[in-house]
């Protein structure tokens, strides 16, 4: 009963000085506003660049020509194709934790059906590629091991090259051609978004690995069954540190490196990017919390400010308890729970505004914004702690007042 007529006076004496308790809770909700917005923007990037890397599929990596001298000359790299269809079925053979290594070939051309045309990424690849980037296909079929030997000229496409050339028309059987190459469409992907770095994935056309070298990219890589790239998964992100050291070890010997000359190929960990990526944007939401909970402290000295003021406003009320029998602890609790629900109810207001500037700035940027529950009652939680903490020293000054000058007091 005592408690509850604590936080009965308390309200009233919010409600008393109703605009006074408004102005002193502003801090406190523009603070808490500020670190629920700020940690889901920050929290809703981090998902959004950790979903478009891992877009690409997981425990990936890709291997890549490296830099090739000629006549003393250094080409740079990626001047010359250096991997071959035999060095990505070795790695799939040899190397120990993967489960697809995938070689592929990616040019541009002009897609054409009928009347409509687009332009677009090809690749041209082997059945490993859609499980090495755990790409389905959602409408039709996907290519069969008889098509990827026989360099079969038949098609898959990208969502936004279905929907440029076909429209809402089903494009399965239908011919499309491909560098004047008539190609019959066998499926549709689905749909895999945005990249990390700001590509549409869905802007692609695939073809088997050798139509897509003699008929479409280049005769030059169709030449000593070149590559452009080699797509390689691990079953775990475990086993990619020592299978990109086993991958380095096996294509040197494979394309006969002395000891002393660097690698013509290239080796990256898009896990790794990812993982790097996210750690990123997680310490720049944290910052921006951090800078954002600022605000509650400024607040936190708004409350203990008008306490004091509440303290000097009624200390013969104050006198007047103390001489009927109210111990100081009962002083000092009262000011405290008023100093704690002032916060409080700030803190809900914030929780509030933040939600709602979250998911409006969200919505304007174009990603999406996660408003954790912890994230919300940890700001509920931290601003009433900020009420008690700064509501203490008005509380401790109430408690020890002299009743009888107290109640001298005008």
């Amino acid at each position: 009963m005592r408690l509850t007529e604590a936080i009965r006076s308390a309200l009233s004496a919010i409600g008393a000085n109703a605009l006074r308790s408004l102005l002193t809770m502003l801090g406190i909700v523009i603070g808490v506003a500020a670190v629920i917005a700020m940690v889901a923007i920050g929290s809703g990037a981090r998902n959004l660049v950790d979903r478009q890397i891992r877009s690409l599929g997981a425990n990936l990596v890709i291997v890549t020509p490296g830099n090739v001298t000629q006549g003393g000359a250094r080409l740079g790299a990626g001047a010359s194709s250096t991997l071959t269809d035999e060095d990505a079925a070795a790695i799939k053979r040899e190397i120990e934790g993967v489960v697809a290594a995938a070689p592929f070939v990616r040019g541009n051309a002009q897609a054409i059906y009928g009347g409509t045309n687009w332009g677009t990424a090809v690749y041209a690849v082997d059945l490993d590629y859609f499980a090495a980037r755990e790409w389905d296909v959602e409408t039709g079929r996907d290519f069969d091991p008889e098509e990827i030997r026989r360099g079969e000229i038949v098609v898959l496409l990208g969502k936004t090259v279905a929907k440029n050339l076909f429209g809402e028309a089903d494009p399965i059987d239908e011919v499309v051609r491909v560098r004047s190459v008539p190609f019959k469409v066998i499926g549709v992907m689905a749909s895999k978004g945005q990249s990390a770095f700001g590509q549409d994935q869905d802007d692609a056309i695939f073809v088997t690995l050798d139509a897509g070298r003699r008929r479409v990219i280049g005769r030059n890589y169709a030449k000593e069954r070149s590559v452009g790239s080699i797509f390689v998964k691990f079953g775990t992100e475990e086993d990619i540190q020592p299978g990109i050291d086993r991958i380095t070890a096996l294509l040197r010997q494979r394309h006969r490196l002395p000891g002393d000359q660097e690698d013509d190929f290239s080796i990256r960990n898009l896990t790794e990017i990812a993982n790097t990526a996210s750690a990123s944007a997680n310490t720049l939401s944290m910052l921006l919390a951090a800078v954002a909970a600022v605000s509650l402290l400024v607040g936190g000295i708004g409350i203990m400010n008008i306490m004091l003021v509440s303290v000097t406003e009624r200390t013969r009320e104050i006198g007047l308890r103390l001489a009927v029998g109210a111990r100081p602890r009962d002083i000092r609790g009262q000011f405290l729970i008023e100093a704690t629900t002032l916060a409080t109810i700030g803190g809900a207001l914030g929780v509030a505004l933040g939600v709602g500037a979250a998911h409006a700035i969200a919505r304007a940027a174009g990603w999406p914004s996660l408003v954790a529950a912890e994230a919300i009652v940890i700001a509920v939680a931290f601003s009433a702690l900020v009420g008690i903490f700064f509501g203490f020293y008005p509380a401790q000054r109430a408690a020890r007042l002299d009743p009888i000058e107290a109640l001298r007091r005008e």
